[in-house]
Order: structure tokens, then sequence, then C-alpha cells
């Protein structure tokens, strides 16, 4: 539990009226981005109350609680203010998630998708200033695939996009197939394991990733393998 030196305040109005929550900053964003967390909700809060004003400490009162909440139960009431209030998170937290945000989508863009006149994937940091020169207003807060989606539409007039997909064909000597099951797999794809021992996979993956699984397959193996693109 976060200590209330290090807490921040979430807070909702309703009929005039102020419901506010300490809570850890870093839980409560996870919270409201993911919609779901690991831990109990009361473990996200830095004090087991809800308040009308947590600078001056008053608590709110039970029955303004079940007129405006239907409940008094505290858990409850602190969901419904982190899923649908505004949570003061600061300017430094705002910006750091910000930037994380940003560069997660660059790096998504990036794996999933080639230029289609070299076919090679841009780099992030190339997608980064083509979302500032595209003025792409990223929210910390929304769902991820509608600000990839939002990001790719906006930058598609500066940067060529194509999200190909290509079949690898991927066949592991026995020596390294225990070693490259569970990468292979994460790959979305089961390997099958063939009569002499090695491991045989048909995949199919986005383009910009090519050279990363050609790249991750070779170290896994010393180079001892068949990958065909089909």
């Amino acid at each position: 539990m976060v200590t209330v030196d290090k807490a921040v305040i979430a807070k909702i109005e309703k009929g005039g009226k102020r419901f506010e929550i300490l809570v850890d900053p870093e839980l409560a964003y996870e919270f409201r981005e993911k919609g779901r967390i690991n831990k109990r909700i009361i473990d996200i809060l830095a004090i087991e109350n809800v308040f009308k004003d947590s600078k001056k400490g008053m608590p709110a009162s039970k029955q303004d609680m079940i007129e405006f909440f239907g409940t008094d139960n505290i858990e409850k009431i602190a969901e419904e203010i982190l899923r649908k209030g505004e949570i003061q998170l600061t300017t430094e937290f705002k910006r750091k998630k910000l930037e994380a945000r940003k560069m997660q989508i660059a790096e998504f863009i990036s794996k999933n998708s080639i230029d289609p006149r070299t076919k090679i994937s841009h780099p992030p940091q190339r997608i980064l200033n083509a979302m500032e020169q595209a003025k792409v207003h990223i929210d910390i807060f929304k769902n991820i695939d509608e600000e990839i989606e939002k990001t790719i539409k906006a930058i598609s007039h500066i940067l060529p996009l194509s999200f190909e997909k290509i079949k690898l064909e991927i066949k592991i000597p026995p020596k390294y197939a225990s070693k490259c099951y569970g990468y292979i797999k994460s790959l979305g794809s089961e390997p099958k394991w063939l009569d002499d021992g090695s491991l045989y996979s048909l995949i199919e993956i986005p383009s910009g990733l090519k050279d990363e699984v050609f790249k991750k397959i070779n170290y896994l193996t010393n180079g001892e393998n068949s990958i065909l693109i089909k």
C-alpha cells in the first residue's frame, strides 16, 4: 500500500458533491489503462476511506455515498471513481507515461509494417518523428489499439506503410529443437516434432518482424537452421 505522501487524489463529482480517494499513482494508472489489475481495488488506496475533501481529511458521509453510489462499500465506490473519475497525476508522471506510450506505438508500427518501397521496416525513431510532424495527440488513458489506429492514419501521408504478412517455413535440427520450441510457439505457431527429433513450423508474421525472427533463431541455433520465405 502506498504511503499518503506519495499518493495522488482521484475524484468524481455527483449531484454537486465531490468524492475523493487517495491512490497509488502507478496502480491507479494501470487500472485505468487496462481496466483491471492483479491486485484488489483496496490495495490501490493509501487510506481505506472516501473523502469529500482529502486535503482537509474530511470524510464523505455514509448518507451521501449511499445516495450517489447506491452503497457505502469503499471498494465499490473506489472502483467507480477509478474508472470514471479524474486521477490527478503529476505533470512529470504524465510526461513519462506519454513518452513511454509514444515509443510503444512506434515500436508496434515498426515491427508490424514495412516501407513498401524498400521492403524494410521503418525504425521507431523515424515513426516518432512522423508522429511529431503530423501532430498526433496521444492520450495515455485511451485504449492502446485505438491510439495505434489513429496514429497510423495520421502518419500514413508522411511515411508509406504496408502491413503485409509473410510465411516462414522453419526447421530446427534436433540439438537445438528444445531450445527453440518456446520462442517459435510464442510467434503464434504450434511447432511439430519430426521423427528425427527436429522441429518444424510454418508461421505467418508481419513483414516487419522478419529480421528479428531470423536474428533470434540464428542466435538460438548458432546459425544451424533452415528458414525459407514462402
